[in-house]
């Protein structure tokens, strides 16, 4: 279990992007989703971490799904425009984990001495939520940005459909405490952090 007690990421910590690519603005493809502030949360990160000198992560979903918006042959897998600069390192999956990737983010921050991670992007219940889980079973101090996530209406196997921010609050128990300590952009970009 993981402290749950918000705390200053260090200068160490890694900001790791998922998934902020354009295919997740097809809302035919998606549906409907919450957190219209997601975009300029990312953005806010991105800028912090960049100006601090911390290390970046970005990750992609190289989708194996023809028709999804995501494959990597569609316009949809390149990264919206908030993603700016060169990261330190550029993982590309095609599973949930971005620590099930190339090239292999838990080696890479392993070498880099990097303790602890700041998880955002998209999904929060899918990609981002899983990448947390796996870098708090692996031993890192994660912090979720859930503010800077954002996720989908979602139909479970009952046929209720649930609404993404109820999908978000679920996230953030479930990580909370356990596998990661949940925080906003503004905590995790305040001037002590």
């Amino acid at each position: 279990m993981t402290d749950s007690t918000p705390g200053a990421p260090g200068p160490r910590a890694a900001l790791v992007v998922v998934d902020v690519q354009r295919g997740f603005d097809d809302a035919a493809y998606w549906g409907r989703r919450d957190n219209a502030s997601c975009e300029a949360n990312i953005a806010a990160l991105l800028a912090h971490w960049q100006e601090g000198g911390r290390p970046v992560v970005f990750v992609r979903h190289d989708s194996t799904t023809p028709t999804s918006p995501l494959h990597p042959d569609r316009p949809g897998n390149a990264f919206k425009d908030i993603l700016t600069g060169t990261p330190d390192l550029l993982v590309r999956k095609s599973v949930n984990s971005s620590f099930h990737g190339s090239p292999d983010l838990h080696a890479w921050l392993q070498a880099h001495g990097v303790p602890e991670l700041v998880v955002c992007g998209i999904t929060t219940n899918h990609c981002c939520e899983t990448t947390a889980r796996v870098g708090g079973n692996l031993g890192y101090r994660v912090h979720f940005a859930l503010d800077a996530t954002h996720t989908f209406d979602r139909t479970g196997p009952d046929g209720v459909t649930v609404p993404a921010a109820d999908l978000a609050r679920i996230t953030a128990v479930n990580l909370h405490g356990e596998f990661a300590t949940v925080a906003t952009t503004a905590q995790l970009t305040s001037p002590s952090r």
